[in-house]
């Protein structure tokens, strides 16, 4: 069997996250979809991808992207799509982190992380994921969140399947620049 591609996991998650259209599925309102359900759409687009193809690319996946249980699979979280992810808020670690690059830098410090076409802002429990995050989009900047203070002013936060943090929006006030330890 050949493993399955980046660019497998890379379709799934669009899929997942953002289009389930793409192959003529709805998912359920907290974002699961029956995998063979799943498997039949991916099929009949041309992507074929078998039941063990699915568990390694889930097991795999080193940002753990996805969720199984009990036969249907969902997006741990990076929703453009309204789902409820069924998370209980909870109070966050005092710091955690948000990986971006500079050229976005102006607007952040204006008006704070909002989650832009996502339903929820992305932060990192370290500086490392969070650079790793940056970096996909170009030279990474480290910004530090005083996620307790932002918590104190209301903001909930949720921890996801993969160990991502998300809340609503993070206001400027409550944003600096990493400058490591």
């Amino acid at each position: 069997m050949t493993p399955p591609s980046v660019a497998d996991s890379r379709f799934l998650a669009y899929v997942l996250r953002h289009d389930p259209g793409a192959i003529g599925v709805t998912l359920d309102g907290a974002g699961w979809i029956d995998v063979d359900v799943l498997l039949a759409a991916l099929a009949r687009r041309g992507r074929p991808l078998t039941r063990a193809g699915l568990d390694m690319l889930v097991a795999g996946s080193d940002k753990r992207r996805f969720e199984l249980r009990g036969g249907r699979i969902r997006a741990a979280q990076g929703h453009s799509i309204p789902v409820e992810l069924g998370l209980a808020a909870q109070a966050p670690p005092p710091v955690l982190f948000h990986g971006t690059v500079a050229r976005v830098l102006p607007g952040i410090f204006a008006e704070g992380l909002r989650p832009g076409r996502r339903t929820h802002v992305h932060l990192s429990g370290d500086a490392r994921t969070a650079a790793a995050v940056g970096a996909r989009r170009g030279d990474p900047v480290v910004l530090r969140v005083d996620a307790a203070g932002a918590h104190r002013d209301g903001h909930a936060f949720y921890l996801a399947a993969n160990g991502v943090w998300l809340t609503d929006r993070v206001p400027a006030h409550r944003i600096g620049r990493d400058h490591g330890p």
